[in-house]
């Protein structure tokens, strides 16, 4: 993509996958689905098969039009030629992310469940924030556990995206979406189902339905205040 993209929706993180062609056919199944952004993330792979997928992976989200992110590896995504990178607590400083991508690329930062982390990557540029894991992780059964209230104070902090993530699923996307996030980001219970299309689309449609109800109270809320000012 030649724009920098927002990031909000379905965020796809690939799976372990090692076989290059149905990781590559499983995320298409995803982009059909509608997936908003892909992130490749692959701690199975080593640095050929790493380049090789991603390779693969830029080149089909270019062809959807859908932002490409790389996980972890700068360098990668510079290689690439990626929309941006996605930094956790140990890898790039964000100043370094930024400099070598420039300003037209995407740096996003797992922030976990610390919001004096999110404001700071914000004022030192990033493009959007993850927070959680918001409920039990399959994919990272250690991870942090972030509680549900911080999407709501940090969407009063903030101005750019909110992600959440950690095991999120059909059945509890929507309540993350109505409490701040712009996006949720899944992998697990998408690239593990029967139907990784028709996953992709379930969550879509949940993500978009409890926008319009977010943004529907809000609207009535505001409402309600301007006619009951004295």
């Amino acid at each position: 993509m030649t724009q920098k993209a927002a990031i909000n929706g379905l965020y796809a993180i690939t799976p372990d996958v090692i076989d290059t062609s149905e990781l590559v056919a499983m995320t298409q199944r995803a982009l059909e689905g509608g997936v908003s952004v892909v992130q490749y993330r692959n701690k199975a792979a080593d640095s050929d098969l790493r380049l090789h997928q991603a390779h693969s992976l830029a080149r089909l989200c270019q062809d959807f039009q859908v932002p490409f992110i790389v996980n972890d590896h700068l360098d990668l995504a510079i290689t690439v030629g990626a929309d941006g990178v996605h930094l956790g607590g140990e890898d790039t400083p964000l100043a370094e992310a930024r400099r070598r991508l420039g300003a037209g690329k995407i740096v996003g930062i797992s922030c976990y469940d610390q919001l004096d982390r999110a404001v700071e990557a914000e004022q030192h540029g990033a493009d959007y924030v993850a927070f959680g894991a918001f409920f039990a992780s399959v994919t990272k059964p250690g991870a942090t556990h972030a509680p549900l209230d911080l999407l709501a104070r940090a969407r009063q902090e903030l101005r750019i995206p909110i992600i959440a993530i950690g095991g999120i699923t059909p059945d509890n996307a929507g309540e993350l979406i109505r409490r701040g996030a712009e996006a949720v980001a899944v992998s697990n219970a998408l690239f593990c189902a029967s139907d990784v299309a028709l996953a992709a689309e379930k969550i879509s449609r949940l993500i978009k339905q409890n926008k319009a109800k977010q943004a529907f109270h809000s609207s009535s809320s505001s409402s309600w205040a301007s006619h009951n000012v004295t």
